[in-house]
């Protein structure tokens, strides 16, 4: 996997609200394979993850989010 844990996470995250949008605000994919691309990141992402599965999703993905956002000085 090209991710560490956290980045995976979070991209695990972003990409299911992401394909899980019934309108994309103007966003228009420029080939199906595109999109075909994104629900196959989030399949392997969704193999390689066990936290989306417990019970402190929510406080995992802080967690990740904190660990890979910028840090400010």
């Amino acid at each position: 996997m090209i991710f560490n844990q956290s980045e995976a996470l979070i991209l695990s995250d972003f990409l299911s609200r992401f394909n899980q949008l019934k309108s994309f605000d103007g966003f228009k994919f420029e080939d199906q394979a595109e999109q075909r691309v994104l629900w196959d990141i989030e399949c392997c992402l969704e193999k390689f993850l066990t936290e989306p599965y417990i019970a402190n999703w929510g406080e995992a993905l802080k967690q990740a989010r904190e660990e890979v956002r910028d840090k400010l000085d």
